[in-house]
């Protein structure tokens, strides 16, 4: 009995220790992240706003499981099989009751009943068809099959194709020569029973004429030319359709995969580079009564010739644009129609990015007329505000007015204009950012997320569309993201704090109302070691302006007071916040490093959001600019205030952060004296257009910009010490990047440098021996290069 009791309390305490942490290293916080526990995601409520629906993993298997609970249950519970299947319904489109939802699954086109749940299929053909949604009258569905529209009546009845986009040109018959002509009517005048074959066959495809269905008028789609989008008004009168044409000429770049199944190296085929040509959008409207097919008429759109002042940096260049008197190329994206379809407006975007434009649309010709415009000679964008591809909030609260978000004050808020007295109305206000925007089912609300107690904190609010007091919902502090049921009644809640993963909360949509945590996924292992709450500080920077950062503050500075920068990605990101970060990873090594003596900053610096248009385009023509000196003035900050040793500074980073780990050591030299930085960009003309050109222009058109913005040109400035690493099948920032990165330091002769590849890792790296092997080494270079007193 005794030896069992000696054995019990063994196991017990080794039981009890497997659970416990302990000190920190780099192999213990980048294990698979399944150590930690998994949190709750991919949140999704049934349509009858009772059983929600989320992906988790309490048991840590391979693949995270479904759950769900209902409102009346709120115990998780695995979702069986059978239910998974019903689940799979795409997009969503409500009666005006909301009694009644139309989906697609599987290609085929379903009607449920919302309080019983019964599905009844619409469709079951070989065929796909998709985006399903009511007529106005509700009495017919309309959907695509293929690039073509298509409705059919609730009650039964045949399939009735609506527009005739088709690839293959009807080829016209080959003229007659001269004496062929003479031939033929030789023939008919000399035989009659030609001249009767000839009247009988007319006859026949005369009344074959008369008795057919009257097509839709045939739109030919080459090979270059996607369907965009296509959708019927909704009083049936119209059909709106976007084209985008694939540009000729462009070069796609490669890149070589070396670990393959076969043993050989294969080739991925990937992206091409900032300065491309660009696909070619156009906007048509259908006019089914006229059968009559019109583009929309881009050319007067007020400031549509207007050029970015940036070209007046180039003489040249400007004179020759203002000769050339070009039309920008545009996008539009829409049309949105009021509820009846007597209205409609459509939301402009220059290619160039620097304009916005709500214009209204006369359906009966296409023109355009002018309701906002919004001119950025940075770049449009903020949440809410969308781009050449959508994304941007608009839509109508009732038949004359609509809604949409603006930067118009420097910051993402909710405006309304009326279409029938020119009315625009600034419905929220504040130096915060409106983040989510949804219109109530009444149309007598906006739900909305915005940091307006604190840049790092979110709330849901609720404001009439007609302005007034916004009324906060959520209570928590943290982050908050939540998704509303469909009847408006509860909130589903992912809430987090800056030391604490996500978990899934449930809450009345009532002010004030209590937040129910439905599920504990933290390990004991994991809430085993005290995680830091980063201390939230905010600087002035050397331009007057605030920036935010989170510190890590070590409880025994190391003898030689280190400190380290970690710089978060992306560049248009916010990392400096009250909930958990993306970068847990990165969280977790910055305890790690606090553990081990260094003082460690993380700073939301400019080209970060949440903070409002100037903090978001301060990078403009310039990237390694105030991005840089923020990181450099932070660093002030810290010897300043917690005392660190200005000769022992560090920074890493990846992807944007590596880019500006690379700016750090190469042109300020003296600040920072080691850096790792990871999957960088060294050089921005080998960047994607989508995301350079907004802020640098296009190389060709702004070579300044990229030249004072591409580590690579810098790289003789380098005098510290460096880590490299970088994935070999990054098909984002290309491996190529950091080869000519390291051929360039080989010419300057330049030591202290290393480069570490990863052979199977993307952009963002997937294995957890990776993960290892690259932190190892950064902290490799910390500990010997930043300890010395």
């Amino acid at each position: 009995m005794k030896r069992i009791l000696i054995f019990l309390l063994i196991f017990g305490y080794f039981s009890a220790n497997a659970q416990e942490l302990g000190t920190l290293s780099v192999d213990k916080i980048m294990r698979d992240p399944k150590w930690m526990g998994v949190s709750p995601s991919n949140i999704q409520w049934d349509n009858n706003s009772r059983t929600i629906y989320f992906n988790w993993n309490p048991d840590k298997v391979k693949e995270d499981p479904l759950y769900q609970i209902s409102i009346d249950n709120p115990k998780p519970q695995q979702t069986a099989e059978n239910q998974k299947k019903s689940l799979n319904k795409g997009s969503l489109s409500y009666s005006k009751d909301r009694s009644k939802v139309l989906f697609e699954r599987n290609g085929d086109i379903f009607v449920g009943n919302v309080s019983t749940g019964q599905e009844n299929a619409i469709t079951n053909t070989l065929d796909r068809e998709s985006n399903p949604v009511f007529s106005m009258d509700e009495t017919k569905v309309f959907f695509q099959r293929g690039e073509n529209l298509f409705s059919m009546s609730l009650n039964g009845g045949s399939i009735v194709q609506l527009s005739n986009f088709t690839r293959t040109k009807k080829r016209p018959e080959s003229p007659l020569s001269k004496q062929d002509q003479w031939l033929r009517q030789d023939q008919i005048n000399e035989f009659d029973i030609i001249q009767k074959k000839k009247e009988e066959r007319e006859d026949r495809l005369a009344k074959s004429k008369a008795n057919a269905v009257k097509e839709p008028k045939e739109f030919y789609l080459d090979d270059r030319s996607s369907l965009v989008s296509v959708k019927m008004s909704p009083d049936e009168k119209y059909i709106a359709f976007r084209l985008m044409k694939r540009p000729e000429g462009n070069k796609n770049t490669i890149v070589p995969n070396y670990v393959t199944e076969s043993g050989y190296t294969e080739d991925l085929n990937t992206r091409t580079k900032v300065g491309n040509a660009l696909a070619q959008n156009e906007s048509y409207v259908y006019d089914l009564k006229r059968d009559t097919i019109y583009a929309l008429i881009t050319k007067d759109i007020p400031g549509i010739k207007d050029l970015p002042d940036y070209v007046k940096d180039y003489p040249k260049q400007l004179e020759e644009r203002k000769k050339k008197n070009e039309d920008r190329q545009v996008s539009v994206n829409g049309p949105f129609w009021n509820a009846d379809g007597s209205q409609a407006v459509v939301v402009v975007s220059a290619l160039d990015n620097k304009d916005r434009w709500i214009m209204k649309l006369d359906q009966a010709s296409g023109k355009l007329s002018l309701l906002d415009r919004q001119r950025d000679e940075a770049w449009i964008g903020g949440p809410g505000i969308g781009g050449a591809y959508g994304g941007g909030n608009i839509g109508w609260t009732d038949l004359n007015t609509i809604y949409f978000q603006s930067e118009a004050t420097g910051y993402s808020h909710i405006y309304t204009m009326n279409l029938k007295t020119g009315e625009k109305k600034q419905i929220t206000s504040g130096k915060y950012e409106v983040q989510t925007l949804q219109l109530s089912n009444d149309k007598k609300s906006f739900y909305f997320t915005a940091n307006m107690e604190h840049p790092g904190i979110t709330h849901f609010y609720k404001i009439p569309v007609v302005g007034g007091s916004s009324a906060k919902i959520s209570t928590m502090t943290g982050g908050n993201e939540v998704s509303l049921s469909p009847d408006e009644k509860w909130l589903a809640i992912r809430h987090s704090t800056s030391n604490k993963p996500w978990e899934l909360y449930i809450q009345e949509n009532k002010s004030g109302a209590k937040a129910e945590q439905i599920t504990n996924s933290v390990s004991n292992e994991f809430k085993s070691y005290a995680w830091r709450e980063p201390e939230m500080v905010k600087f002035s920077n050397r331009h007057g302006d605030d920036v935010y950062a989170r510190v890590y503050k070590p409880e025994n500075p190391a003898p030689s007071k280190p400190a380290v920068v970690f710089v978060h990605g992306a560049g248009y990101l916010q990392n400096v916040h009250y909930w958990w970060s993306q970068y847990f990873r990165e969280y977790m090594f910055n305890n790690l490093l606090a553990d081990n003596g260094y003082t460690v900053i993380d700073i939301d610096y400019t080209a970060s959001s949440g903070y409002g248009r100037d903090h978001r385009t301060g990078i403009y023509r310039h990237m390694g600019g105030k991005d840089l000196t923020d990181q450099v003035d932070g660093v002030k900050m810290l010897v300043e205030k917690y005392g660190v040793n200005p000769e022992n500074v560090g920074l890493y980073g990846g992807s944007y952060g590596g880019f500006i780990t690379l700016m750090g050591l190469f042109t300020t030299p003296d600040v920072f004296k080691s850096g790792g930085a990871l999957r960088s960009v060294t050089d921005w003309a080998h960047y994607n257009h989508g995301y350079t050109a907004n802020i640098l222009n296009e190389p060709i058109n702004d070579e300044l910009a990229y030249k004072r913005s591409s580590p690579i040109y810098f790289a003789e400035g380098f005098k510290g010490n460096l880590l490299m690493a970088h994935g070999m099948v990054d098909v984002n920032v290309h491996f190529q990047d950091i080869v000519r990165l390291s051929q360039r330091l080989i010419e300057l002769k330049k030591d202290n440098w290393e480069l570490a590849v990863y052979p199977i890792e993307d952009h963002g790296f997937i294995e957890p021996s990776s993960w290892t092997d690259e932190y190892k080494r950064i902290f490799k270079l910390f500990e010997s290069t930043l300890k010395n007193k």
